[in-house]
């Protein structure tokens, strides 16, 4: 458990600083010119970060530690689109609706994790 409040601790705060910086009201022309080397270093990236959690992480509990585990596979995919399906992946972006839905709930996850990482312990 103290494993997985770790690291709930540093991907809270990554979670949430990198979807609130990616939205509209932040930074309005992010997505309109992505070149895909772009895309695909980021899908890199994504693809190295979600199997490293994977690696060091891959509890499937009925506990909250799952959502870790569930991150790093969820990064191990988009990492995979990115890098794989550029194109497609530039043309999802252009969706406003679910480009907020899907930055709305990725902050929910964050600020969950980040409290389960700096917020209260009592030991059992």
């Amino acid at each position: 458990m103290q494993d997985s409040r770790r690291l709930a601790g540093l991907l809270g705060p990554i979670i949430v600083a990198v979807t609130l910086s990616e939205t509209e009201l932040i930074n309005p022309d992010l997505y309109d010119k992505q070149i895909p080397p772009v895309v695909y270093l980021s899908g890199c990236l994504f693809f190295i970060a979600g199997l490293a959690i994977v690696r060091i992480h891959n509890h499937w509990t009925t506990a909250w530690p799952v959502l870790i585990t569930l991150v790093g596979w969820f990064a191990i995919l988009l990492g995979l689109v990115r890098m794989f399906a550029t194109r497609m992946y530039q043309v999802g972006a252009q969706d406003s609706t679910a480009l907020l839905f899907s930055e709305l709930a990725l902050c929910a996850v964050g600020a969950f994790l980040t409290f389960k990482g700096y917020g209260r312990h009592t030991p059992k």
